[in-house]
């Protein structure tokens, strides 16, 4: 992961990949709602009591790239160091998931694959970091 690599000159990072349930094509709404319990409760169990929890939600708050950026340094300041983003898999995130989360973020009101909402997510917050220490980067 280029990202990874490159963010590791600014901070530790780790990606934990929780496994997907498998989704039947036309499972009925409460069926869903179980698949993303079981997702959330492994999401959950990653979390440190600890971390600040940006969750990666449609309903979330949009932000710009330097909007993010004055976040990512407010929370820094705060002494909240230990940030975790959570992507949702294709049903997106439980209600649990949800009420644990510090702070909701938007990228867009449209559902992506959660392969592509990391790289994009990764290369944000790289971006953030390179806006944070004054060095350029392409607008």
């Amino acid at each position: 992961m280029e990202y990874k690599k490159r963010l590791s000159r600014y901070c530790k990072i780790e990606i934990i990949e929780v496994v997907d349930e498998k989704t039947p094509d036309k499972a009925s709404d409460a069926f869903n709602e179980q698949i993303k319990d079981k997702e959330g409760k492994r999401l959950l169990s990653h979390l440190k009591e600890d971390a600040y929890v940006i969750a990666l939600a449609i309903e979330g708050k949009m932000l710009s790239s330097t909007e993010l950026a004055n976040k990512i340094q407010k929370l820094g300041v705060s002494g909240k160091s230990h940030l975790i983003f959570i992507i949702g898999g294709s049903l997106g995130l439980s209600d649990e998931v949800l009420k644990r989360a510090d702070y909701l973020l938007s990228f867009s009101p449209m559902t992506f694959p959660h392969q592509l909402m990391r790289v994009v997510l990764l290369e944000q917050i790289y971006r953030s970091y390179r806006i944070n220490n004054n060095e350029p980067y392409h607008k």
